[in-house]
């Protein structure tokens, strides 16, 4: 009635996730094992193509395969792109949940093609399952992607295509003769259009998901020593210098803080690099307990950390000193260190950062010369 082949709309989707499969599974194997969930999304496009190969061949194979086992191969990629969603978003996955429901709905579907034919009947089963499982997924997309706009516009899809499926289960009773999925009727080609559009819109989401994933795992690694997950010595003097400047527009107090391990040297070797590492990490996270939010904690080289406290006057900076060094005497198994620290604040608006590290620097090394484990300020 409208002039469009169904048919031709459903193989030209089932090409387009073929096409979309690849692509997903090419990044699978390019991209880092901490971004999950993309070899359940290149496995779900394949599966709805193998379905759309299925009804389009109906008429040369048997209904049963074509009908029930097409249905049932539509259920699992659509349910592949959810449990893959839930996994990059590192929720727990509903794979027993979905996967019973599409293997209970299968002697439904069985019933009403090869007992009691009613393709209606089959379609409120299907449509009504397709439903709730990309109301989930657009929830889950909108619930843990706030901030990420390619997340956004991929739930955008999915909570678009809920809304054609349960128009579809409306417009049931008004279209009551539709005899198979490629019936010409109005709402049955806007039902099949709108779904070969979800399959490609989906697909296309989710590769800009991984994408923008990718670009925050290599921005994050860029700022991040990849030890002790602190900031970096670029990226903690940026965060200096960035905070040093709304210090003085805004008159807010500012104190930057320099540590240093203890004799660490004679840890590394009594006790091997690897232990070394391992006090390190615990150092950071030690160090990394006593601060704020808004604190900056980063490794300036070696076992030499600074720490950028916002806000803060030098008696309230002189106290989470001390918090810290008195956070070190706690033991967890590993070699006891103590730690030298030195702090500084701002002495007028000339001050660059290169001003407060030396500063800070210069009252490090007076605590280490006056006996060590110790908190001076200059």
């Amino acid at each position: 009635m409208l002039g469009i082949d169904p048919r031709s709309i459903v193989l030209l989707a089932g090409a387009m996730g073929l096409l979309m499969s690849l692509v997903l599974f090419v990044l699978r194997r390019n991209y880092p094992p901490t971004i999950q969930g993309l070899g359940e999304w290149a496995a779900g496009p394949f599966l709805c193509f193998i379905s759309t190969l299925l009804f389009g061949a109906r008429g040369l194979i048997p209904d049963f395969v074509s009908a029930v086992i097409g249905n049932l191969f539509l259920l699992s990629g659509s349910a592949l792109f959810y449990i893959g969603s839930q996994r990059f978003h590192r929720q727990p996955t509903s794979l027993r949940l979905w996967g019973g429901l599409i293997v209970a709905s299968a002697p439904v579907f069985a019933w009403f093609v090869l007992v009691q034919p009613n393709y209606v009947a089959r379609l409120v089963v299907f449509t009504s399952l397709m439903v709730c499982l990309f109301f989930s997924h657009a929830r889950l997309l909108f619930k843990h992607g706030a901030d990420h706009i390619f997340t956004q516009l991929t739930g955008g899809v999915l909570l678009l295509q809920t809304g054609f499926l349960l128009l579809r289960l409306v417009t049931i009773p008004i279209d009551p003769h539709t005899q198979g999925i490629f019936d010409e009727s109005p709402f049955q080609v806007i039902y099949v259009v709108a779904y070969a559009m979800c399959v490609l819109l989906l697909s296309i989401g989710v590769v800009l998901m991984a994408s923008e994933r990718m670009r925050s795992e290599f921005e994050y690694l860029a700022t991040h020593d990849p030890l002790t997950a602190c900031l970096t010595r670029r990226a903690l003097i940026a965060a200096c210098e960035q905070e040093l400047e709304r210090s003085r527009r805004h008159g807010h107090p500012l104190a930057l803080m320099m540590l240093d391990l203890d004799h660490f040297k004679n840890i590394n070797d009594t006790h091997g690099h690897l232990v070394g590492d391992r006090v390190l990490v615990d150092f950071a996270d030690r160090v990394g307990q006593q601060l704020r939010l808004p604190d900056r904690l980063g490794r300036f080289g070696g076992e030499e950390f600074v720490v950028l406290l916002p806000e803060t006057r030098l008696d309230n900076a002189l106290h989470v000193a001390e918090r810290i060094r008195h956070s070190l005497g706690q033991s967890t198994g590993l070699p006891v260190c103590t730690a030298s620290i030195g702090i500084t604040t701002p002495h007028s608006d000339t001050d660059t950062v290169d001003h407060l590290l030396a500063r800070a620097d210069q009252a490090l090394y007076r605590a280490k010369h006056l006996g060590r484990d110790r908190v001076e300020s200059s």
